[in-house]
């Protein structure tokens, strides 16, 4: 095989693998698929079970993690603010707490009760949950509607621009997806880059 041929069948074949194989997660316009998660009260909670809600701010989060700690203040303000406009916050933790026992059941009803977190606040102890969304940091926030019955992902990303300090923020992501949606129109920043620690996942034994 000459050196030419050698070189187009690796493009062909680099051109074959990008469009076989999709990346996992959820992106703006997929349908997300319902959970049934156990929250810190002990109950299950669904989406399906959202009473007359338009939407939901999914936010993977945790406990230990130092930018879900100067997050946490700002996705209260988001469940303060959008809930009653019917788009509630929902977060969930999707951490290894072999790896990192802070993420525990325990230590989630624990940092609940402190922050006094007004939304639930879930365990995905599987991590299903995190995989079929894309989650890859803590926090990342799934901004959903929902149309026809269906939760459908309008945007992914970040809450703002500035995770040290909320203030200092010059582009509120989250907030300006949802001032977008709840006016009727579309969404203008779909995707942004989520910042914060790692998901830390299960390793295999």
């Amino acid at each position: 095989m000459t050196r030419t041929n050698k070189l187009f069948t690796l493009v062909a074949m680099s051109l074959f693998m990008a469009f076989t194989f999709k990346t996992t997660g959820y992106a703006p316009g997929d349908a997300a698929a319902d959970f049934n998660l156990k929250n810190v009260d002990g109950k299950m909670v669904s989406l399906a079970g959202l009473p007359d809600v338009k939407g939901a701010i999914v936010v993977f989060t945790c406990n230990h993690c130092p930018f879900s700690k100067l997050y946490e203040d700002r996705i209260i303000a988001l469940d303060a603010k959008y809930k009653a406009l019917g788009y509630p916050v929902v977060a969930i933790n999707p951490n290894d707490a072999v790896q990192y026992p802070e993420d525990d059941f325990e230590g989630m009803k624990t940092r609940a009760a402190e922050k006094g977190f007004t939304f639930p606040y879930l365990q995905d102890e599987t991590q299903s949950i995190a995989k079929s969304y894309g989650a890859e940091k803590t926090p990342h926030v799934y901004i959903l509607q929902k149309v026809a019955g269906t939760f459908v992902v309008k945007y992914v990303g970040a809450i703002d621009n500035n995770s040290k300090d909320a203030t200092a923020a010059d582009q509120k992501y989250a907030e300006n997806a949802l001032d977008e949606l709840i006016a009727g129109k579309e969404v203008t920043v779909k995707t942004t880059k989520a910042v914060g620690c790692g998901v830390k996942w299960k390793t295999d034994k």
